[in-house]
């Protein structure tokens, strides 16, 4: 089953960093990434920007509405996420817990919705 772990962190505590621990958190994420590559449960991962980059948008009445800045003011932001391959949640639970900026916020382990392989779209008769 595929998991979508969302790693939340405090910003501040990432801009306290000095150059060479922010150097090594990543390295350590990099081979973190690797050994998941090596195990079979990774999917695919990716490292998002700071908060201050994001617009939200919103669609209300059919138009579309854009704002800078994040949907809430939170103490921990969106940093990234990592999609894995694990046969149940507690696997997923311990492979997510691994990951190296989780010690700076968390990780919210969530199941992929898979759409239902029994059920194909039924075609609409034409008027």
């Amino acid at each position: 089953m595929r998991y979508l772990c969302l790693i939340y962190r405090d910003e501040k505590a990432i801009e306290a960093l000095s150059r060479l621990q922010f150097d090594a958190l990543v390295r350590e994420a990099l081979a973190y990434d690797d050994a998941l590559r090596a195990s079979g449960h990774y999917l695919a991962s990716g490292a998002l920007q700071s908060v201050q980059t994001a617009t939200t948008v919103r669609i209300r009445d059919g138009r579309t509405l854009a704002t800078d800045g994040p949907f809430a003011e939170t103490k921990e932001q969106l940093g990234g996420f990592v999609l894995i391959e694990a046969r149940d949640l507690d696997e997923a639970i311990r492979v997510a817990s691994k990951i190296p900026p989780a010690r700076l916020g968390c990780v919210e382990v969530r199941p992929i919705r898979e759409p239902p392989s029994s059920r194909s779209p039924t075609p609409r008769p034409r008027p």
